[in-house]
């Protein structure tokens, strides 16, 4: 059976394996290709994966394996021995802000016992998540923006106005916006990478309260277990815009298709999450190269204890 202990013995390699990848993303950094930074992104971390001491299964991945070459969901990473683990990555999360040069680009990776997240086909989610020190139930994926920026300012004790909300730049989220605007709640826009900005609850620093919005699936997972590691809370629902995209969600054995999930479902088992900055941003700073020397830093989550760590590494280039 797989422990807290565990997890932790496999900390440091896995922040070898996030490091690897985001510096190997960095160089293409602005080059307009997306693809592949997000090729080098994976080949790195595939082989920093395949030399932890683990029995590892991708379980959130690139894709299925006849869409993806390396990382497809269901393969066995680690030298196969040591501790089962569940693995969810996303090699490079913000590819597109990697190509156009700009901030928030991460390489990120988490692990958690077998079994212990959930196994989120590859659709959309809606979700809403805030960060810790709030009382349970605070939010609601089911009540309007609105209502939940209402919530939280009362819980915190300030005015709506006070209360920041981030929420990824698209189309589909005009609604949304104009909700929160609606009781003056002051508005954080992305442009890519909603992990980063789920994440970016956890930290005071950030001035993010919520992040409410539609994007990826398997992001949501991703970010439910950095949530996890620091006491946040998240609720999620899959959201299908076809058949095509139903049947994914059977394949990965979800029957109830309108299931509203928690934190507890999408992360069930003791965590760690890693993030190393590819391009510097709120949570963390990018791959910076001086001097014959290459410099990151990463974001290190261990749930048990509810420990954060940032890792600084220099090494000659």
């Amino acid at each position: 059976m797989t422990t807290a202990r565990d997890l932790e013995r496999l900390a440091l390699d896995a922040v070898a394996a996030a490091e690897a990848a985001a510096i190997a993303a960095y160089r293409l950094v602005g080059r307009g290709d997306k693809e592949a930074a997000d090729q080098a992104a994976v080949d790195a971390l595939r082989t920093g994966l395949n030399a932890m001491a683990m029995r590892g299964r991708i379980v959130i991945g690139e894709g299925e394996r006849d869409e993806a070459p390396m990382l497809y969901i269901g393969e066995e990473v680690g030298t196969g021995e040591g501790p089962e683990i569940d693995i969810a990555l996303d090699p490079l999360e913000g590819t597109s802000l990697t190509a156009k040069g700009m901030s928030n680009a991460l390489a990120v990776v988490s692990f958690a016992a077998r079994g212990g997240l959930l196994y989120a086909p590859d659709t959309y989610m809606d979700k809403i998540a805030v960060g810790p020190g709030l009382p349970d139930g605070v939010i609601d994926l089911d009540k309007s923006p609105s209502e939940n920026v209402r919530a939280i300012a009362a819980a915190r004790g300030v005015a709506t106005e006070d209360v920041t909300v981030c929420v990824l730049e698209r189309e589909r989220h005009e609604g949304i916006v104009a909700d929160i605007r609606s009781v003056g709640a002051r508005i954080m826009m992305i442009p890519d990478g909603d992990v980063a900005g789920v994440i970016a609850t956890t930290d005071p620093s950030t001035g993010i309260d919520m992040y409410v919005g539609q994007g990826g699936a398997p992001e949501g997972v991703l970010a439910a277990t950095a949530l996890r590691c620091v006491g946040g809370q998240m609720q999620a629902r899959l959201f299908f815009r076809n058949d095509d995209e139903r049947g994914r969600a059977a394949k990965a054995g979800i029957t109830d298709l309108d299931r509203k999930y928690d934190l507890s479902e999408l992360a069930s088992s003791d965590c760690l999450f890693v993030a190393t900055g590819v391009t510097s941003g709120a949570l963390v700073e990018g791959v910076d190269v001086a001097a014959g020397e290459v410099a990151t830093e990463t974001l290190l989550m261990q749930s048990s204890g509810s420990i954060v760590r940032r890792v600084q590494t220099v090494r000659p280039l």
